[in-house]
């Protein structure tokens, strides 16, 4: 695969970024407007993974030290399956240990199996769950990573 770089969101990646959420996310995707809310608040940290020009995947993280929380990770369809996911989360890991965190939670549907199971490499541990918590009456699971650690093999 073509050498992938991450960098920081930045507001002309909305566009982009919202193709892939509404793409991914078909039941229940932001809106362009909580991309620009996120992108605005100063807790916030998004990033976006980028093939050439081309934007292929887009995470972010709300950190209040000493906690942070995974606010969405999403990857285009056609780039799933490469390690896309995992440099992201990365990313948002390293970004909450550099901001004093200590612990890293995130809600994830509980019929995403390809996620959890990139979760649980990581070493995210379910925590508890919110039932009915997406449309159409799926459950989140809620995971926590603590303490925070890059996976090696994933740095």
């Amino acid at each position: 695969m073509t050498s992938i770089e991450v960098r920081p969101m930045r507001w002309w990646d909305i566009p982009a970024v919202h193709a892939i959420e509404t793409s991914i996310f078909m039941t229940d995707p932001w809106s362009v407007e909580q991309f620009w809310s996120e992108l605005s608040q100063p807790t916030r940290k998004y990033f976006v993974a980028a093939v050439g020009e081309t934007i292929v995947g887009y995470a972010g993280s709300f950190v209040l030290s000493p906690e942070a929380d995974v606010q969405t990770i999403g990857v285009a369809e056609d780039h799933q399956g490469h390690g896309i996911g995992a440099l992201l989360l990365t990313t948002l890991i390293k970004h909450a240990i550099s901001a004093q965190a200590i612990q890293l939670i995130l809600e994830v549907r509980s019929d995403n199996d390809a996620a959890i199971a990139m979760y649980r490499r990581f070493g995210f541990e379910r925590i508890s769950s919110r039932p009915n918590y997406y449309t159409p009456d799926v459950d989140a699971l809620i995971m926590r990573l603590r303490p925070l650690v890059v996976v090696v093999g994933h740095d």
